[in-house]
């Protein structure tokens, strides 16, 4: 008898039976979510998946903080005990979108420990208290994903750590915040001055009420920290990492960028420095037209990543938003059906954070003590008419004093060039050395 002709015998059985099994009749339902946050990024996965019943999830518990807050649903659908969902075992995940950075470390904490998988979009919590996660999820079995946390719509977390997690990377660049970016947007297309700018994106909602978290890169920073994480497996304390932001930016300033036919954009970068270790820096930089970063305006985001054998890769996307993010979180839950969890390979071998080095800045101040307090070891260019300095200064100064720098209203851009502290003086040593060998007759 043919082979094929004993096939449907065997074969229908065994299809039965998987069918049958619980594995396959918990792929063939949708998945239950309960969701604990009910604003923009809330409502934009809920709107998602109402428009999408394909996808496999279901909505089933939403948790809110206030009872009396004007919403789109029937207040039927609201509880209000987040604690409740932690022991609702018929909930496949749990979604964690609120803007309360210590409620939420103590929910996602609590869920963790329960072997839960969750998925959470709180980019200040888990720069927060990433290493105490990872090490939950490692000893009780828990999932814990984020990619929501870091450029809305960008896949740059799962792609460091599932597609770079075993190639070394030069460098990664960013621009992460879309709030600062629409505001230096308008600037240089209308010429305007900040605080119109600044309006004009509140206005449209790109900028929060407060935008003091966006606008002096405490938002983008905390992105990095997680980015870093996965780039290079080093975890950093969020104070470590400079962050210098646009609050005292004038026209002016994007006059000087517009003069050496370059724009200003927070960038958050990382780089491997020649020994191996790694630096963080989130600020104002100058951005030439050769960089995928000079074309990244209005809300977006943009990420550029250097691999050392891939080379260059640049993701561009919508980096906040209630469908863009509420996109990353419907990616992050359909990940954790398939079984995705993060490996945080380069965690095992971190490197060195290294702050003993000089940048070189753009420093524009109506207060000269800054420049002297800033201790600048080497000034390239000077203009004492638009009260502006262009040098290199230790990083870690910049560090120390970046709230002074942030109270008397100084604008720091960096021009992209830094080095080892005192490379300057040993190359001066070296010189004046060579001349004395000279003057020798050697």
């Amino acid at each position: 008898m043919p082979t094929n002709a004993i096939a449907p015998s065997h074969s229908a059985p065994a299809a039965a039976a998987v069918a049958a099994s619980p594995a396959a009749a918990a792929a063939a339902r949708p998945w239950r979510v309960g969701l604990i946050g009910f604003g923009c990024v809330g409502q934009g996965l809920h709107d998602i998946l109402a428009r999408h019943p394909a996808s496999g999830f279901v909505i089933s518990r939403i948790v809110v903080k206030s009872p009396t807050k004007l919403r789109p649903l029937p207040a039927s659908r609201f509880e209000f005990d987040a604690t409740a969902l932690l022991a609702d075992d018929s909930l496949d995940v749990l979604v964690e979108v609120i803007d309360d950075a210590a409620a939420a470390f103590t929910f996602v904490a609590a869920a963790l420990r329960r072997g839960r998988r969750v998925v959470t979009a709180n980019k200040a919590m888990l720069a927060r208290h990433l290493p105490e996660l990872v090490a939950l999820q490692r000893a009780h079995g828990s999932t814990l994903l984020y990619e929501a946390a870091v450029c809305g719509s960008i896949p740059v977390v799962r792609t460091l750590d599932a597609y770079f997690g075993a190639e070394p990377l030069r460098r990664l660049t960013g621009i992460l915040n879309g709030s600062s970016n629409y505001v230096l947007t308008r600037m240089g297309n209308s010429g305007t001055d900040y605080a119109p700018a600044l309006a004009q994106a509140q206005q449209l909602g790109f900028a929060e009420t407060d935008p003091s978290l966006d606008m002096g890169a405490f938002d983008p920073r905390a992105k990095a920290v997680l980015l870093a994480a996965h780039a290079y497996g080093v975890f950093l304390d969020p104070e470590q990492v400079l962050n210098l932001g646009i609050e005292g930016i004038a026209a002016t300033d994007i006059a000087f960028a517009a003069s050496r036919g370059q724009k200003i954009k927070v960038v958050a970068g990382l780089q491997r420095l020649p020994d191996g270790r790694v630096t963080a820096l989130v600020t104002p930089q100058l951005v030439g037209s050769g960089s995928p970063l000079f074309g990244v305006d209005e809300e977006f985001n943009g990420v550029v990543i250097e691999a050392d054998f891939a080379g260059e890769q640049f993701l561009r996307g919508r980096g906040a938003g209630g469908h863009p993010t509420g996109s990353a979180v419907l990616a992050d839950l359909a990940a954790l059906r398939q079984g995705f969890a993060y490996q945080y390979a380069k965690t095992a071998a971190p490197p060195t954070h290294a702050t003993d080095l000089e940048i070189e800045i753009y420093l524009r101040t109506a207060e000269p003590r800054l420049i002297d307090l800033l201790d600048f070891s080497e000034v390239s260019e000077e203009a004492d008419e638009d009260g502006y300095v262009v040098g290199y200064v230790a990083l870690a100064h910049l560090i120390t004093h970046r709230d002074l720098l942030r109270e008397y209203g100084a604008f720091i851009v960096r021009t992209g060039q830094l080095r080892p502290v005192g490379e300057a003086a040993e190359a001066t040593e070296a010189a004046e050395a060579a001349l004395e060998t000279a003057g020798r007759g050697w």
